[in-house]
Order: structure tokens, then sequence, then C-alpha cells
């Protein structure tokens, strides 16, 4: 019987706290279960794929807090300010979750609820450049380099890889402004 108040969710929100503060080496099956306060065998109850199962959990909910969390930002806005809230709330997702976003799959595995949390998160790129007026493939490069700036820059900034003394939010606010430029000249933008 499965112990009260544990659950799928539960174990999942284990492990990523175990991520966040140890990072994915850390993560496994007897750690989840020490912070849960079970016997690792228990875990299976709610996990029944093990670590493989464990480690796809995490990924979809990592995907869809992401998503949420850009959504949330660029909710009623459009084009350059819709841009600029997705930039800002995606460095600001890797930098509060820097071990968790390391955990964020950047190509979606053949699992339909991975790749069901995967489209979402593409669904609101796209609804951030329908100001634009990009359609058909114009739109699909769009999003593409929009995902490759926002990840690029999280990327970067989580590894430590900006060291110089310059702030890497000014880097943000002119990379950002070069990708507004960008879609606003981009083949087939509409003007506002």
């Amino acid at each position: 019987m499965p112990r009260a108040g544990l659950s799928t969710a539960a174990v999942v929100d284990h492990a990523l706290e175990l991520v966040d503060a140890q990072g994915q080496s850390a993560l496994t099956l007897a750690a989840v279960a020490a912070r849960a306060g079970v016997a690792t065998p228990s875990l299976y109850k709610h996990v029944s794929g093990g670590l493989p199962e464990l480690r796809r959990l995490i990924a979809v909910r990592t995907t869809e807090e992401l998503t949420e969390h850009l959504a949330a930002a660029v909710l009623g806005l459009a084009r350059d300010e819709a841009v600029r809230a997705l930039l800002a709330a995606y460095a600001d997702y890797a930098l509060t979750y820097p071990r968790r976003y390391a955990a964020l799959p950047q190509a979606p595995e053949p699992d339909a609820e991975l790749q069901a949390a995967a489209e979402r998160l593409v669904r609101v790129l796209f609804a951030v450049l329908r100001g634009y007026g990009l359609e058909g493939s114009e739109a699909v490069h769009a999003v593409r380099t929009l995902r490759a700036v926002a990840h690029g820059y999280a990327s970067l900034t989580t590894a430590g890889a900006f060291q110089l003394a310059e702030g890497t939010d000014t880097t943000l606010e002119r990379l950002t402004g070069v990708l507004v430029e960008g879609f606003a000249g981009w083949p087939g933008a509409k003007a506002p």
C-alpha cells in the first residue's frame, strides 16, 4: 500500500529538490527515497520504471514549468514587448533553477507526454512572434532563432561563461534589442 501523502507528483517534487540542491549526478532512487522518508522499493509504487522513468517525469515537469513561466510573462503582450518579456522570463527561470534547467531536454524524446509538453512550449514561442505577422516557414525560422537565443544565453549564463566585469543584464538587454530589430525586418514581417 502506498505511503499516505506520497504520490508520483510528490516523488518528482523530492527529486527536483535533490537536483536543485546537488545536481543531476546526485539523482538516485535511494537519495529520493531518503528525502521522501521511505525505503527505496516504495518508490516503485509511484515510479514503476525506476530512475529512467523519474528522469522522464523530471523532463516533463521542467518543460511544463518553463512553459507556464514564459506564458505568464508574455500574457497580453505583443511584438517587441512580448519578445523582451519572454527572453527575460527564460533567463529568469534558468538562473533561478540552473540545475533543473540543465535537466530540460533540448530535443524531445520519443515519448508522448514529453512531446506534448515540448509542443506546448513551442506554441508559446509561436504566439510571441504572431504579432510580427510571420507565417509558414518564416515563422518556423523565427521561432528557431528565438529559441536559440534564449537557450544560448541561459546556458552560457548558468554555466558561468560570462566572466567579464560588465553585467549580464545589460548583455541580455542588448541581445534582445538586436533580436527585436531583426524580427521587425524579418522576411514576411508586417508593420505594427
